[in-house]
């Protein structure tokens, strides 16, 4: 074949083909770039719906911004290099079934580490859990030490660390998102005054919330929510309080410690338990007799 020859069909490449493959590649540029653009407004809808400025927040969205880009970028690149290889020429019906085989092999192996990746997607997109937060999840609780899309780390109250897969996260309890609440069942004996015993509660959590060291902390006055029930030693009266996230179990530690030195001061009695002893009496109303020994040790 000789040079004029070679140009030719070149050029009668080129016309054919070569043009269609520099389309598809700048077509598949322009798609990258909107596909960034579309995963960046996505986020900012969720971001307004959320209302939320927090930073951690803010990285979070990030992440989502770049995982949903990144889906598209490689549906795009797929379908671009499939168009390319059949203007070349070659078949690309042998090579999809090798794929789809190949990717049939890895599904069937990777099937949990896809349902990590999904259920840790949604958790990502749903806020459901941050850094710092105190959560409870497939049976273990403690502080969010790090989220991504595989798996969730805790560390508990006594140090221990857990390593939990996000496909086993099926319920989250978040204590202490927005902000926290701690309930408090103050049991007293049945000789006192519920009323004052009410009072005393709230005149402690005002001066918590007067005290430079806490008032910051408590985003509301004491709930009282009244006597709750008769408990077989004491009076159960239920309240609740209300601070930032994660403050509550230091909030409620000083308001039981204040608490305490009140009803001490004030001879307001926390019940030991108490038995009650019937002997029962018969149908004629007659009763065992009961033999009682006092001994005195000297």
């Amino acid at each position: 074949m000789d040079v004029n020859t070679y140009l030719q069909v070149v050029g009668q490449w080129f016309i054919k083909s070569g043009i269609k493959i520099f389309l598809i590649i700048i077509l598949t540029l322009i798609l990258f770039k909107g596909a960034k653009i579309f995963a960046n407004r996505i986020i900012i809808l969720i971001s307004r719906r959320k209302h939320c400025d927090d930073n951690e927040f803010k990285k979070r969205m990030d992440t989502l911004s770049s995982i949903i880009r990144n889906i598209f970028n490689v549906v795009i690149l797929s379908i671009a290099l499939a168009m390319i290889l059949g203007e070349l020429g070659i078949d690309i019906g042998p090579i999809l079934a090798a794929a789809g085989v190949v990717g049939l092999a890895v599904g069937f192996g990777a099937q949990s580490l896809v349902k990590d990746i999904i259920s840790g997607f949604f958790i990502f997109l749903e806020d459901q859990i941050r850094v710092g937060d105190v959560v409870q999840i497939a049976g273990k609780s403690g502080v969010v030490e790090r989220v991504n899309l595989k798996l969730t780390i805790l560390r508990d109250i006594a140090g221990n660390v857990h390593f939990i897969p996000n496909g086993h996260i099926d319920v989250v309890t978040n204590m202490t998102k927005g902000y926290s609440r701690y309930v408090f069942e103050i049991g007293v004996a049945y000789r006192e005054d519920v009323d004052e015993v009410t009072k005393v509660m709230t005149q402690v959590d005002e001066e918590m919330r007067s005290d430079p060291d806490f008032k910051e902390d408590i985003l509301e006055p004491l709930e009282i929510m009244g006597l709750d029930q008769f408990a077989d030693s004491a009076m159960i009266i239920k309240a609740r309080t209300t601070t930032k996230p994660i403050k509550q179990w230091r909030v409620a530690r000083e308001f039981n410690r204040r608490l305490k030195k009140k009803f001490d001061e004030l001879n307001i009695e926390i019940p030991f338990p108490h038995t009650t002893v019937y002997i029962g009496q018969d149908k004629k109303g007659h009763s065992p007799s009961l033999n009682v020994i006092h001994e005195q040790k000297v």
